[in-house]
């Protein structure tokens, strides 16, 4: 009776046993089918980028006889041999490759001369535009006193005195008679020179401009006109009569003015005067 009750109890733990191997062997199996397939995939795909493969060496392999086969032709109509083709292309391409580097080279050093005469144009540019200024400025300050010389105000008196611009109309002026006239020319940086009853000295010019500053002496007095215009009348008196005397520069230079002065006729007359 012992014995039957250990057999009933030995069965169960049997059929456990071979549930669990049928358990690994369904997941061995499953394992193996698994990765067959997966091997078969990268077999699968592994054939065709060799097939893809060999087909573009094949393709290479065309090309490159076909290639082979139009320098042996080229080489036949040009009567060489294929080394000496290859040796004649490489050296047309290094004379060329020369070429483009000298051209280069010509190109660069001719955009350096034209940004230099760029520059030189632009500069001569603004000399004459300066030159241009100064001329204009110039023939502003010759017209101002054209203008001025037709009717000439004194500084003094306030009205209008015919003056003389030119030893031509010094010479219509003296031959009225209504005043006394004498020529001067002065050197800038002299003495004082003695005309009539007064002293003159030029002091600095403005040849440019038309202009002069110089020291009138009268009396002991000394008074000095600056920066005034050619043809300008500079009016002062003089004498015990209190005589007005009246001088006129018409042209300066860069050492030197040129003009005369004009008494009233009743005004002394020293016996050296010029």
């Amino acid at each position: 009776m012992a014995d039957q009750g250990e057999q009933i109890q030995m069965e169960p733990q049997s059929n456990t046993g071979k549930w669990l191997l049928i358990v690994v062997a369904v997941v061995v199996l499953a394992a193996l089918g698994y990765g067959h397939y997966v091997n078969h995939s990268e077999v699968e795909k592994l054939s065709d980028q060799l097939s893809a493969s060999q087909a573009q060496i094949k393709e290479l392999q065309a090309r490159v006889q076909n290639s082979e086969a139009q320098e042996e032709t080229l080489a036949r109509q040009a009567g060489m041999t294929k080394k000496e083709l290859a040796q004649r292309t490489a050296a047309l391409v290094a004379q060329q490759k020369a070429e483009a580097s000298r051209l280069e080279q010509e190109q660069t050093a001719q955009k350096a001369e034209i940004t230099q005469v760029s520059g030189d144009i632009a500069g001569m540019k603004t000399d004459v535009g300066g030159v241009k200024t100064d001329v204009a400025a110039t023939k502003a300050d010759l017209a101002s006193t054209k203008a001025q010389l037709q009717s000439a105000v004194g500084d003094l008196t306030g009205q209008k005195e015919l003056i003389a611009t030119t030893r031509s109309d010094l010479e219509v002026l003296k031959h009225r008679g209504d005043r006394n006239y004498y020529e001067f020319t002065l050197i800038k940086g002299a003495k004082p020179q003695a005309i009539s009853t007064v002293s003159l000295q030029l002091k600095k010019t403005d040849e440019k401009r038309g202009k002069f500053t110089m020291n009138v002496t009268a009396d002991d007095k000394t008074i000095e006109k600056k920066d005034r215009n050619v043809a300008e009348p500079i009016q002062f008196y003089s004498g015990r009569d209190h005589l007005l005397f009246e001088l006129v520069v018409w042209s300066v230079d860069k050492k030197k003015a040129t003009g005369y002065l004009s008494t009233p006729k009743n005004a002394p007359t020293p016996v050296t005067a010029n």
